[in-house]
């Protein structure tokens, strides 16, 4: 095993920058310098990432190809080691899964795996990727305009969305909409898709496939809830919630410069994924969320996932999010935010309420619902649990269900 060099590129959401992690990882594949993509700010962010990353120090493993940087939310930045192998593994998997190779749309940031994976998979295909220049944020009307220089030669065609994107699109319909329906896949992931949405959007016969993976697994690794070629899942069907843990060829080495983390997350080829999960009988798999995140009420656990599936379920809700709020009573009590499709008519909290008790029961149940015109998100889409307790402890007040 030899060190190999690693260069490290700035990205800002610019066409201009992800051409050139476009190029960088078009070398890493083929045996070149390994890439470390970094956020172009904000400053504190990027600090942190260097300092833990440490960019001017050549890598360990020669087969690397792609360090991808995980900031979180809290604790110690990482750096997930995926090898080229296991970039082409995951790649060719879910070509595999769609139905064959195609032309993507890059409506991703490429610092995150699933910005990274849609420029390999177009790599693999030998079509580059049509970016869509988000540094200006998210609009319909660019995706437009970007999907149709993707369909414009008329083979297959896929994008990579976050539900935030997708959501905005079914909302706002036309011409974004419009596009969007000829595409023959389009893949949700990042953060879960509410089924409400999920729901809407095949309604309006957008192909949405649903992923479920991280940066340790090169990206998605379970489609709709079943697993991609030669990807192993548990718990085993049947047998209950348990901890997630997933194998496979698409899987990373481990954390740069951090082998105790290393050897704790992947253990004898599986990598565990701190979440909670069960597989069906047809071997589908649910996640139920962070095991960290569970709340426990009055000696009850309650998975938060549950509970705002039933929430976003209910007319006029777009998202939601539950916590728990610390309690000298409960323990903890159940908490919500919700954010409404029209803020100037938003659903009335006690009707939500009442859904969730009817469908869980009274220990499930928010003793605070609080109504946002959004939710703080962090990374590609994933909504900042922290940062909503934050929100919900200014409101502590409205225990009684009709705070918002």
């Amino acid at each position: 095993m030899t060190r190999k060099s690693l260069v490290a590129l700035d990205t800002d959401h610019t066409a201009r920058t992800t051409g050139l992690v476009v190029d960088a990882v078009a070398r890493a594949l083929d045996g070149g310098p390994a890439l470390l993509p970094l956020p172009a700010d904000p400053e504190d962010e990027r600090a942190r990432l260097v300092a833990a990353l440490r960019p001017d120090q050549p890598v360990d493993d020669d087969a690397v190809a792609v360090i991808v940087p995980t900031s979180g939310s809290t604790g110690t930045p990482k750096g997930v080691l995926l090898t080229a192998a296991a970039l082409r593994a995951s790649a060719t998997a879910t070509h595999d899964r769609l139905g064959g190779a195609g032309r993507w749309l890059l409506a991703l940031p490429v610092r995150h795996i699933a910005g990274i994976q849609v420029v390999t998979r177009s790599l693999l295909a030998g079509a580059a990727p049509v970016v869509l220049d988000s540094a200006a944020g998210f609009r319909p009307d660019r995706f437009a305009a970007a999907a149709q220089a993707t369909l414009a030669d008329g083979g297959r065609c896929y994008t990579s969305l976050v539900p935030t994107q997708l959501s905005r699109l079914v909302t706002e319909g036309g011409a974004g909409l419009a596009a969007l329906r000829r595409f023959d896949a389009v893949l949700c992931g990042g953060a879960a898709t509410p089924p409400a949405l999920l729901a809407r959007a095949l309604a309006e016969g957008v192909a949405v496939r649903t992923t479920y993976g991280m940066s340790e697994t090169a990206g998605g690794c379970v489609y709709d809830g079943l697993p991609l070629a030669d990807v192993g899942v548990r718990p085993a069907p049947g047998t209950g919630p348990a901890p997630v843990a997933l194998a496979g060829p698409m899987l990373a080495l481990g954390y740069r410069l951090d082998p105790e983390g290393s050897a704790a997350a992947f253990v004898d080829g599986w990598f565990q994924t701190g979440d909670l999960g069960e597989v069906d009988e047809h071997g589908v798999l649910q996640v139920l969320g962070r095991a960290d995140d569970l709340i426990n009420s009055g000696g009850v656990k309650i998975a938060p996932v549950l509970v705002e599936q039933v929430l976003t379920a209910q007319p006029g809700v777009a998202e939601a999010c539950v916590v728990g709020l610390g309690d000298p009573e409960w323990g903890e009590l159940v908490a919500a935010v919700v954010v409404p499709v029209d803020a100037a008519s938003p659903p009335e909290t006690a009707g939500l309420l009442a859904a969730v008790r009817d469908r869980l029961g009274a220990a499930s149940t928010p003793k605070i619902c609080r109504v946002a015109p959004s939710l703080p998100v962090r990374g590609p889409g994933k909504v900042d649990r922290l940062a909503v307790r934050a929100l919900l402890l200014d409101r502590r007040d409205g225990r009684d269900g009709r705070d918002g």
